[in-house]
Formats: C-alpha cells, structure tokens, sequence
C-alpha cells in the first residue's frame, strides 16, 4: 500500500467540482483507493463519500492507494492536485 499526506489549499477546500476530478482521476485505476481526514476513511471513487467529508481549507487530508497500479493513483492525483492547485 502507498500513501501520501496533501494539505488542502483551495479557498473552496475539496467541494462538488474538484471532488468530482479527483474521483473521475482515480476510478479507471484497478487499485482500491481511499482518503482520510478526520479519522473517517471513504473510497475516493465515491463522490459522495468524498463529498461527506466535508474537507475545508488547510485540512490534512491522506489517500491511499493498494493494488497493482498504486504507484501510477498517486502520481496521478499528485498531477491533479498541482494543477488544479487543490494541495501540496
């Protein structure tokens, strides 16, 4: 299992539309693939489980990744979030 800690930095934190990229990145990937913020794990390719969290500004969210192709999630969400300019 790999795993990364991003720190949020869009004003609007993770809301509808960039919820909506992250689990649009991560849903073609066999892997399973979670993110936790606040001790609540969800599956990231459930929007509305990403969505229940409710992530703002500044929050430490973690995601997850375990399966054959984990290597290759991270680095693709890593992309996302940089261009989206979602975290760091």
């Amino acid at each position: 299992m790999n795993e990364k800690t991003y720190t949020i930095t869009s004003q609007a934190g993770i809301h509808a539309r960039p919820a909506t990229l992250l689990v649009g990145t991560v849903s073609p990937f066999t892997s399973e693939v979670f993110i936790e913020y606040k001790d609540k794990q969800v599956n990231l390719k459930s929007i509305m489980g990403v969505m229940s969290l409710g992530i703002p500004e500044g929050a430490q969210v973690k995601i997850m990744a375990k399966g054959d192709d984990e290597e290759q999630v991270l680095k693709s969400i890593d992309k996302v979030m940089q261009t989206e300019g979602l975290g760091a």
